[in-house]
């Protein structure tokens, strides 16, 4: 859209997006002295950031340092380089080790801004080089929503709160899932009993995770005075007559709305996890089905905008992929500590293993996808579901009829039996299962080198030889339906080391940045460690908030 005509607003940096990586840049913004606006498409604020478990993945942050924790630069880029494999500009990933420090002090400025580290959550590939097996992973500290006064009511809720008000961090979570088998488990249990009756005394509204990082960033964007609006959809950019991004229409209280970006725009606003022509049209076979566990308002809408402005796209046929369960109601449950747990295997339809269960996800569906083994089935006995949790079902618990009744779950008191009613070869899963069973005694995977990463023996049986092997000889025997689901999707806007968009031939549009899902992942087809989402949209919401400054005070030069 062309730039002739009046404004309804100005501002120095219009985000769109109210995820991780729209509120750092917003606060960075702010604090170089520009006068941002996040605009906000749902009625909720926090995006995907706020649904998801909230790690943050940036090496050498102040939280690892006052651990003693540093990294050497080049032990940092190695592990990157092994794992990228050539797919992402050295420029940009020199950024992002380089500026990733600076994004997360400036974030700390703020007195509500207060991190952990999740200590022992490995890389997900530590066996590399310049990997780390007790991870780099940083999570939001609890916070009390209630400090949220009126805004409360406009944080994106998650739906995995717990019962009561109980509220967990990633590493109550680790201890938690051990809890019928470890001394460390059942003293989580206790903690768990003991905030649930707190808090009804207290009434306070406990939020970890995701939902706890985005609060805190939201504290510190209300300290700043930075304006959010929620409900406020863009619905296009406008551009001058030498096509630099000078604002975005939105729609807003009914009506649409020309807004100035005096020194650029930033887009923060997902992936494509909920268009189904794109999904179509990008996604490979076996992974086009929305089993999205992103923001429902990830539909495309920056990636779109930015291609009308001939935008170059990179990495659109892939996506932060996660195994999951169809719960019978209609959410999607990812899979991630389950896969590590002993006792359970799982197959694709001709009763085989495919692949390393325990490995980390984005790589468990890659290989999925490309031998098709969609859907496939998470095979366990009866010891397995009486000591570990299962797709948020407790361990002992019975399986809700429901999941029966939607074909999700099956169940059996012999293999073959159970063989049939997922339509798999009786005599292959029987012999998967035998064949698994010697490598459980073993306690080595010969074929898939299940158990031998860090990774895959963080969620594991610590009582084990091997923590993620056992037999499978309890019955009766459970089959769970798996799907291809995801995170959100990986591929998008091209930028520069910059975060600025780049058209097909390597021009920059001038103006216009983007950040997080809206922009081809820094990542590759890779996964650095839990928080390698919102790590990087932090720190590239950071780089376009200081280049959009460096930008205005060479404006102010000239005039």
């Amino acid at each position: 859209m062309s730039a002739q005509g009046g404004w309804d607003a100005e501002f120095d940096l219009v985000i769109v997006g109210s995820g991780g990586g729209g509120m750092a840049a917003a606060l960075t913004a702010h604090d170089a002295g520009l006068k941002p606006l996040i605009v906000e498409k749902g009625k909720k604020f926090g995006g995907s950031t706020a649904i998801s478990g909230g790690g943050i993945w940036v090496p050498n942050n102040p939280t690892l340092r006052a651990k003693g924790h540093d990294d050497s630069r080049e032990s940092i880029r190695r592990y990157l380089d092994l794992l990228t494999q050539g797919r992402v500009p050295a420029a940009r990933l020199d950024a992002y080790v380089d500026h990733g420090p600076a994004a997360m002090e400036l974030l700390e400025k703020s007195r509500w801004v207060k991190f952990f580290w999740t200590e022992g959550y490995a890389d997900y590939h530590p066996e590399l080089e310049g990997g780390r097996p007790l991870g780099r992973s940083i999570e939001a500290r609890p916070f009390d929503t209630r400090k949220l006064g009126e805004d409360e009511k406009y944080q994106r809720p998650n739906s995995l709160k717990g019962p009561l008000g109980l509220w967990i961090t990633a590493k109550d979570y680790h201890d938690l899932a051990m809890a019928k088998r470890t001394w460390a488990g059942r003293r989580a249990s206790l903690v768990a009993a003991w905030r649930v009756s707190s808090n009804l005394v207290r009434r306070r509204h406990m939020a970890t995770g995701g939902r706890a990082l985005v609060a805190r960033l939201r504290m510190a964007l209300k300290d700043a005075g930075v304006p959010l609006w929620v409900k406020t959809p863009m619905t296009d950019l406008v551009t001058d007559e030498s096509g630099a991004v000078v604002g975005v229409v939105v729609e807003r209280e009914g009506r649409a709305q020309r807004i100035r970006a005096r020194h650029g725009v930033l887009l923060a606003t997902g992936g494509f996890d909920h268009n189904r022509e794109m999904r179509a049209k990008y996604l490979p076979e076996g992974g086009r089905d929305d089993y999205g566990m992103g923001a429902r308002e990830n539909t495309g809408d920056g990636i779109r905008v930015g291609e009308k402005l001939g935008a170059a796209l990179d990495l659109m046929d892939d996506a932060w992929w996660m195994p999951a369960v169809r719960h019978p109601a209609g959410a999607v449950i990812p899979l991630v500590s389950e896969r590590a747990i002993p006792r359970m295997v799982i197959v694709s339809a001709d009763g085989r293993r495919f692949t390393n269960e325990a490995a980390p996800y984005v790589n468990f569906v890659h290989d999925q996808l490309q031998g098709g083994h969609v859907p496939a089935w998470f095979v366990m006995d009866a010891k397995a579901r009486t000591r570990y949790p299962f797709a948020q079902i407790l361990p002992g618990a019975p399986i809700p009829e429901a999941f029966y009744e939607k074909g999700i779950v099956f169940k059996a008191d012999t293999l073959a039996g159970l063989a049939e009613q997922i339509g798999v070869p009786a005599d292959a899963l029987t012999e998967t299962v035998e064949t698994f069973n010697g490598y459980a005694r073993a306690g080595k995977d010969p074929e898939f080198g299940r158990g031998e990463s860090a990774y895959d023996r963080y969620y594991g049986d610590p009582n084990l030889k091997n923590p993620n092997m056992d037999v499978i000889d309890s019955a009766p025997y459970y089959a769970f339906r798996l799907e291809v689901g995801d995170l959100g999707t990986k591929g998008g806007l091209v930028c520069d080391e910059h975060s600025r968009v780049l058209r097909e031939d390597g021009s920059v549009i001038e103006g216009l940045y983007a950040t997080g899902n809206t922009s081809a992942s820094v990542m590759g087809n890779e996964y650095a460690g839990p928080g390698a989402t919102i790590g990087p949209s932090i720190v590239f919401g950071y780089i376009a908030a200081r280049h959009a400054a460096a930008r205005a005070a060479g404006d102010s030069g000239r005039s």
